[in-house]
């Protein structure tokens, strides 16, 4: 949703959106893009993470046309190009690439070899060898070549894959296309990465494909921890980042992030503090790689903070749940311009709509009434009911939830326009 609320304040651009129904990882997702991009053409495609950063946008932008050159040279479509960075520390966090042989025409060595994140030790001899550079995971291939090597060495995950883009929805929005990949299909696929399935497997395939590596120093970060986002952010005196409502005193070397309220800090050092309106993280900058033990505990508990924001965008715009308790729940919603909500009814609960903002389209069973702010109207649980805006400015209303089951999923959609069910 919020890709499609930033695409449509450019109008100039047409856009499709390919979505993914579930997440399976990276290298079924590549196979959707490859699979659309190769029903036309056999285009250069370029892979990125989206949670890395790169200073020298000018030393980023030369590497990326000498892979394009290094893919575009062979005739034969066997050759993927890697992004490897200038390692500049024995960093233990990230995948090595080692590589080899004389260097091509457009900067490029032949990759002899991936490692896996090292120990300390080795991480040091690896920058001293002067021969390894860390795996950026940017790669740059032709759709096709995706495709064959994919099905050379994870043919399941080719073909079910395969069969969920054949089985694909379009609809349309505005101006915006949607493709969605059949999503029982696509969550029998086996969740694996890029690296795993395909590039790890290419340097011992006997030139059944071939991975080229094109040097990147450009002052590149992954972004994959909060210490690396300490590393990257502008620093005080003390060397602390902070963002947001913040006090501190006799603290350094620390980031501090505050989005709801304020955050203070005494004494510490070294530490990460990311506050948010869904929960808090305290955490030793060294550890920062560690979080995903607290995601893997909520998973283990089922707690919904997994999952949920207390702030979710919706098509239609967003709401925040302000408050809950035993039998009541309490919503702020906002509907964008035009918009409304699915034509909808609640087995549990029923709900009080306050209009705090804006004028507001209601269906309340067999009625339709405009309420404008100030005003409120009552929705008793059973009945089929909708909110639209139908003006040109954000719609706002409090919304009151009260009933014996308050989750997300006591919905009953009857009509939508956004093609949920």
């Amino acid at each position: 949703f919020l890709v499609t609320d930033q695409l449509r304040e450019m109008p100039t651009i047409q856009a499709t959106l390919l979505l993914e129904p579930a997440g399976r990882n990276t290298a079924p997702a590549l196979t959707l893009a490859a699979l659309y991009a190769n029903e036309s053409a056999d285009p250069i495609l370029v892979i990125t993470p989206a949670d890395q950063t790169i200073q020298n946008g000018a030393a980023f932008t030369k590497a990326l046309q000498n892979c394009v050159h290094v893919v575009a040279a062979d005739e034969s479509k066997k050759t993927i190009a890697i992004l490897g960075i200038t390692p500049t520390a024995p960093e233990t966090g990230y995948g090595y690439i080692k590589k080899g042989g004389a260097q091509g025409a457009y900067g490029e060595f032949t990759v002899e070899q991936f490692a896996e994140k090292p120990d300390a030790i080795t991480a040091q001899a690896y920058l001293e060898n002067g021969n390894y550079f860390w795996n950026s995971g940017m790669f740059v291939l032709r759709a096709s070549t995706w495709l064959a090597s994919l099905k050379e060495f994870r043919p399941d995950i080719f073909g079910a894959t395969e069969t969920a883009w054949v089985a694909r929805a379009i609809d349309q929005s505005g101006d915006v296309q949607f493709i969605r990949p059949d999503k029982d299909i696509f969550q029998s696929i086996p969740s694996e990465s890029i690296d795993y399935a395909v590039i790890e497997k290419c340097p011992a395939s006997n030139g059944a494909f071939n991975i080229k590596m094109v040097e990147l120093n450009a002052g590149w970060n992954d972004l994959g921890a909060w210490d690396a986002v300490w590393q990257v952010g502008k620093k005080d005196a003390c060397g602390n980042v902070t963002s947001g409502d913040t006090l501190l005193s006799n603290t350094n070397n620390s980031l501090v992030h505050a989005s709801s309220r304020l955050v203070g800090a005494v004494g510490i050092n070294n530490l990460v503090i990311i506050e948010t309106a869904d929960a808090v993280l305290v955490a030793d900058r060294s550890n920062s790689q560690d979080v995903k033990t607290i995601v893997n505990q909520l998973e283990q508990q089922q707690r919904e903070e997994k999952n949920l924001h207390r702030k979710v965008a919706r098509p239609w715009g967003w709401y925040d749940s302000v408050d809950e308790g035993e039998r009541f729940k309490v919503k702020r919603i906002q509907v964008k311009p035009g918009a409304s909500l699915s034509l909808q009814m609640h087995h549990h609960r029923a709900e009080h709509w306050i209009v705090v903002k804006g004028e507001a389209e209601i269906t309340n069973g067999d009625q339709v009434i405009t309420l404008k702010e100030n005003q409120s109207t009552y929705i008793p649980q059973g009945q089929t009911h909708r909110l639209a805006n139908r003006g040109t400015e954000p719609l706002e209303i409090i919304e009151v939830q009260s009933g014996s089951y308050l989750g997300e999923d006591d919905i009953v959609r009857f009509e939508d326009t956004y093609g949920r069910s």
